[in-house]
């Protein structure tokens, strides 16, 4: 039986007692394998979060809903709230580095980290950015940061594709707010899991996700295949998703969804909402099928490496 325990009044907290631990790989049993193909990691790259999502206490007005749980729902605004589960082994095999490898494992969700109105600007970036291509597929991507954007069948650097044209299409103010939202997300990570926010560094990578209902025509659109961030990234310590438009609103479908030993926990996408999570295998995940509309988010995460960590995008 699981063991359950509330925090004080900064959130809700239960941990989770039951059920193996998954062993470092079992994406590719589980998955397709279909991680990191060449320079720009399509299908993987949504896969984790783009919707990556994630998590939340499955009290209060969560429930069940199609045969899982619903652990936060985008009618409700969740302040904090929080699920620790066992951690895998897969923090054990490497270096350890003070201060940030995980100790405590788990899921997060809030919605008091990033206004709705916030959301609706970085939402803004994330549509002008993408103007410029789109995959044929429907999956997209763009990465401010590499300069990845999704265009036909493939991807493009935008920053030398389209040359002084991003002038015209990002401010300062833009990657200003980037820069804020990212650092806020961080040190909402590094509270809840008790580490120090200077140890962590973002990594690579980190991507706007758009996703409609148009059929898939590579497996860069295939974003829905259950996966570990960490088999899949390497360096990845901690996944974050900033959801950039609502469930049930804006689009149908696309869901996140945690796949734990014999239940399924979803949580609902809402502008503005922050989900969070250790990236082992303690957290295997996947996305349902957008079934119509288009939804929109932003994956930011972080290694305990300094060695595979990047610096903010600069618009230069």
């Amino acid at each position: 039986m699981a063991t359950q325990r509330r925090a004080g009044p900064g959130g809700e907290r239960r941990r989770t007692g039951g059920g193996k631990a998954r062993a470092p790989g079992t994406a590719t049993a589980t998955g397709r394998g279909w991680a990191l193909r060449g320079a720009v990691p399509g299908a993987a790259l949504l896969g984790s979060a783009v919707l990556v999502g994630g998590l939340l206490g499955w009290s209060l007005p969560g429930g069940w809903q199609g045969g899982a749980e619903v652990l936060a729902r985008g009618s409700e605004a969740v302040r904090d709230r929080f699920v620790e589960v066992a951690c895998s082994g897969d923090y054990g095999a490497g270096r350890r580095f003070e201060g940030c490898t995980p100790r405590k494992c788990g899921r997060g969700v809030t919605d008091a980290v990033i206004t709705r109105e916030e959301a609706g600007r970085i939402r803004r970036i994330a549509e002008r950015g993408l103007s410029l291509g789109g995959s044929d597929g429907g999956a997209s991507i763009l990465d401010l940061h590499s300069g990845a954007l999704s265009l036909g069948k493939h991807f493009v650097n935008l920053y030398r594709y389209f040359g002084d044209k991003i002038q015209d299409i990002f401010t300062e103010e833009d990657f200003a707010l980037y820069r804020d939202v990212r650092r806020r997300i961080q040190e909402k990570i590094a509270q809840v899991f008790g580490i120090n926010s200077s140890a962590m560094y973002l990594t690579k990578p980190t991507f706007f996700s758009r996703i409609n209902s148009t059929e898939a025509k590579t497996t860069h659109d295939e974003y829905w295949h259950p996966h570990i961030d960490k088999v899949t990234y390497g360096s990845f310590d901690y996944t974050s998703l900033l959801y950039l438009s609502d469930y049930a609103e804006d689009f149908g479908g696309g869901r996140f969804v945690f796949m734990d030993e014999g239940s399924n926990k979803t949580i609902e996408p809402r502008a503005g909402r922050v989900s969070f999570f250790t990236s082992g295998s303690e957290n295997l995940h996947r996305v349902e099928k957008v079934r119509w509309g288009t939804r929109y988010a932003i994956t930011i995460s972080f290694t305990c490496n300094p060695d595979h960590g990047i610096g903010d995008p600069v618009l230069t």
